[in-house]
């Protein structure tokens, strides 16, 4: 089913030609089996995994029905984190493409609420937030929903588990009855259900259960003392070479010790935890997607909305709690179809937890490698001060390093603007090169800070 065309869908000949120009040839197995359902304007119940395309489903969905020439809310998108915000809130301004004015607005914590209260005022069409700051501008009454028409609760197990039910609660006594509620889930835990028979109506269940078998996940399992857990992953990596990964630690401090220490041993990692401020979250998510950092030890909740295309290993130094958040640790890796490795390090109490479920553990890790291990980044990144507030996009920045600095496009890899600064990850060996040109030169007629990060 999952092979079906878009063009099968009573779409607009605009929106398909857009998404053929974004690559979107065939519907992954959620879109081909939601879709239909909620362009008939139904409520869709639906669990798959990250990276199955749940996005683009319901984004199609909620951009197919919008009246663009009425500049009021009719969509809402909740998210557990604002870094899932602002990506779903990206995809959205791509499917939009076919329309030239469709406005999207993330509304999310960790960020003045002054410029979130201006762009509600001169109107938007979709909001997609994080439900505690999305209650606090209803509370304001500079967000109403009395034209929604369509509710979209994205990663509402991970919700759940936050803490997030009685916002979201309050948020729905806010919205008209008649309207549509989409709610996407990775697992299926008892409060979803309760969740569902809440706010929903005749909700279709839609499960995907064939999208996780075409996905290729290599599990290992180890089991190993808690004081060997450090010189054991560092061999695990050695062996398996990985290009990327991320290692998940169930505390902050953890987290923390365990880059620390990688950082002594000559890998390059950064942790992301719920201690770091959101511009530095910022800095260390866009290191590790643009390549300037091959290795995330992070904590569960800091790690939402991190989304990585092509992750090659994903590493429990320590076990999770229950299955479910063992089921969403290890499918960030996998993508699309893509072969993934997840290794597990378990002490013996952990390890005796899992196997009731069925897992066996080694007690002997593969052969050493007499060579030291080293991972290092062949790319580094810039933070420049300036972004989209500045008028500033990717392109004006390519064009500075490569019509202007003598830098060739190749050793320039990812560039990402955000509203208030912007990020351009460079090869190591042009670095300094760049930060000077940088520094010296105007973007947009203007000269902005230029800071290294490591």
């Amino acid at each position: 089913m999952h092979s079906l065309p878009f063009s099968d869908l009573p779409l607009s000949s605009a929106m398909l030609a857009n998404l053929d120009k974004l690559g979107f040839k065939q519907m992954t197995a959620i879109q081909a089996q939601s879709l239909p359902t909620i362009l008939d304007n139904k409520d869709v119940i639906a669990q798959a995994k990250t990276g199955s395309g749940k996005t683009a489903a319901f984004g199609i969905g909620t951009l197919s029905k919008l009246d663009h020439k009425q500049f009021q809310v009719q969509s809402l998108i909740l998210c557990p984190t604002r870094e899932l915000a602002e990506q779903v809130a990206e995809a959205l301004r791509q499917l939009a493409k076919f329309s030239q004015n469709i406005k999207i607005l993330t509304l999310c914590g960790g960020v003045p609420v002054h410029p979130q209260q201006s762009a509600l005022k001169h109107g938007v069409h979709i909001v997609v937030g994080t439900p505690g700051r999305v209650l606090k501008h209803l509370k304001d009454r500079r967000l109403k929903l009395e034209t929604l028409n369509t509710c979209v609760l994205d990663e509402a197990d991970r919700m759940l588990d936050m803490g997030f039910q009685e916002d979201i609660y309050k948020i729905i006594e806010q919205m008209p009855k008649q309207r549509q509620t989409l709610l996407f889930s990775a697992t299926y835990p008892e409060g979803i259900q309760s969740l569902s028979q809440t706010i929903q109506t005749h909700a279709e269940r839609i499960t995907v259960e064939n999208e996780a078998k075409s996905n290729s996940i290599n599990e290992y399992f180890y089991q190993i003392a808690s004081t060997d857990k450090l010189s054991g992953l560092i061999h695990l990596l050695a062996h398996h070479q990985p290009n990327n990964v991320i290692i998940f630690s169930n505390t902050k401090a953890q987290a923390q010790k365990i880059a620390a220490q990688l950082r002594a041993e000559n890998i390059h990692a950064l942790a992301i935890h719920g201690d770091l401020e959101q511009f530095q979250r910022t800095d260390v998510i866009v290191q590790f997607a643009n390549q300037s950092c091959p290795v995330l030890v992070a904590t569960d909740v800091a790690a939402r909305g991190i989304d990585i295309k092509a992750l090659s290993m994903v590493v429990n130094y320590d076990m999770p709690h229950d299955q479910t958040i063992y089921t969403h640790r290890i499918g960030r890796t996998a993508r699309a179809g893509e072969t993934g490795l997840a290794v597990s390090l378990a002490t013996e109490q952990e390890a005796r937890a899992y196997q009731e479920a069925e897992r066996e553990f080694s007690h002997s890790l593969p052969p050493k490698s007499p060579a030291p291990y080293r991972l290092q980044a062949q790319k580094q990144t810039l933070l420049i001060k300036g972004g989209k507030k500045h008028k500033i996009r990717p392109g004006d920045i390519l064009g500075a390093l490569t019509k202007e600095g003598g830098i060739a496009g190749k050793h320039v890899g990812k560039i990402h603007c955000d509203s208030q600064q912007s990020y351009v990850a460079i090869e190591k060996a042009l670095l300094e090169k760049a930060y000077k040109h940088l520094k010296n030169s105007r973007i947009k007629g203007r000269k902005f800070p230029i800071i290294p990060l490591r």
